[in-house]
């Protein structure tokens, strides 16, 4: 990353590694301990997606193509897409109560 988070910023980040290991997980690792870093390479896009206001649509493409391109998987959209959508709920919650 870089640079601080701040705390609203910091339980985004990690609300979105904790979806991306335990909700999305394309490969069926988790819960695994040896394997709980498996998607944080991903991690960084998805939090700066987030950061700049981008749509279910956007968000949902860029998991599926992580998943057939880079992880060589069939294609979900449908479930991408409520991935996306629950990451987009995280953060409005995330902000509102901050």
């Amino acid at each position: 990353m870089g640079q601080k988070l701040g705390d609203t910023e910091l339980e985004l980040y990690r609300r979105v590694d904790e979806v991306l290991y335990y909700v999305w997980d394309p490969i069926g690792v988790a819960p695994n301990p040896v394997t709980r870093d498996e998607y944080q390479r991903y991690l960084p896009k998805v939090f700066s997606m987030l950061q700049e206001g981008v749509g279910v649509s956007s968000i949902a493409a860029y998991l599926d193509n992580v998943a057939t391109e880079r992880m060589g998987l069939n294609g979900n959209p449908e479930r991408s897409k409520r991935v996306a959508e629950f990451l987009l709920d995280w953060k409005t919650k995330i902000y509102r109560i901050r």
